[in-house]
């Protein structure tokens, strides 16, 4: 047991001193400057390829999804979600060593051209999270964490990190397992992670890009715009364009849906009027049992 104590206790100085190195040594697999660098050149895009021309620069909610921004990718860490992770990582290798199982490596790919592996990883990777998305939006409490990042009414770049930490917290635990059956290094992730981020910021930005033939492959800015429609059309009860990177899983599985283009769709979801607008009571109404918040 004190073993897991000084366990959680030095995560929080060593992701403190990860972070700090992060800022101050600026390099090439650096998370902060390549978050920083890539929410920079999407913005660039949006200011000079605007969609939706009669939207403010400074949209609605930038400055709220910008914090977001930062706390979900670095502060919720340091906050504690790396210490709890650690811990949980190795709980989960102490079961498996106790019942003699070394690792769950299932498929070793470090053998495999560089390239491939990039390309198994983040496929595989998105796929789960086409489906935890799905979940997120079809299990009612796991819906009511997820309404955070629905509440976004103007579509812009850092959209993407409006997200309720709870939400680190399923995604990371679903995914760990079957990634963990996979010998990827730190490297693949690293790339894969960033990859993603970047299409993340283009699916929420207010550009008019779907990129033709490929948006049966690739997840773009039209399709995700629907997946923030307030309406939901008819045989779509829990949502449509699941897909986080790729939309070939929605295309696949029956759950995609692009009517038309319209960069002035209504977003939200039903009954947002009544959702808070400040970042505080957005963490705290998921745990509410009312939905009615005071202005």
């Amino acid at each position: 047991m004190e073993t897991y104590k000084d366990l959680f206790l030095n995560s929080f100085t060593d992701y403190g001193n990860y972070l700090w190195q992060e800022i101050t040594q600026p390099a090439w697999d650096n998370y902060f400057y390549w978050l920083v660098g890539l929410s920079l050149l999407v913005f660039a895009l949006e200011i000079w390829l605007p969609w939706r021309k009669d939207q403010k620069l400074l949209r609605k909610d930038f400055w709220l999804d910008l914090f977001y921004l930062f706390f979900n990718f670095f502060l919720f860490s340091l906050v504690g979600y790396n210490a709890i992770s650690n811990i949980g990582v190795r709980i989960f290798t102490d079961g498996l060593n106790s019942i003699g199982i070394d690792n769950i490596i299932a498929l070793e790919v470090q053998t495999l051209p560089v390239w491939s592996q990039l390309l198994i990883m983040f496929v595989i990777a998105d796929f789960i999270q086409w489906n935890i998305h799905r979940l997120l939006h079809r299990v009612p409490w796991l819906w009511e964490f997820h309404k955070v990042h629905h509440s976004v009414k103007e579509m812009g770049f850092a959209a993407q990190f409006r997200f309720h930490f709870m939400e680190t917290i399923v995604y990371k635990t679903l995914q760990y397992a079957p990634l963990a059956m996979i010998g990827f290094g730190i490297q693949q992730f690293f790339i894969v992670h960033m990859i993603g981020v970047f299409i993340g910021h283009l699916n929420h930005a207010n550009l008019n890009w779907d990129y033709g033939p490929f948006k049966y492959i690739l997840n773009n800015p039209k399709m995700h715009l629907w997946h923030h429609a307030r309406e939901l059309p008819k045989g779509y009860k829990y949502g449509m364009n699941y897909g986080l990177s790729l939309s070939i899983w929605d295309y696949l599985f029956g759950t995609a849906h692009v009517p038309y283009h319209d960069a002035n769709l209504e977003l939200g979801f039903p009954g947002d009027e009544d959702f808070p607008e400040d970042l505080g009571k957005q963490m705290l109404a998921p745990f509410k049992p009312t939905k009615k918040w005071d202005a």
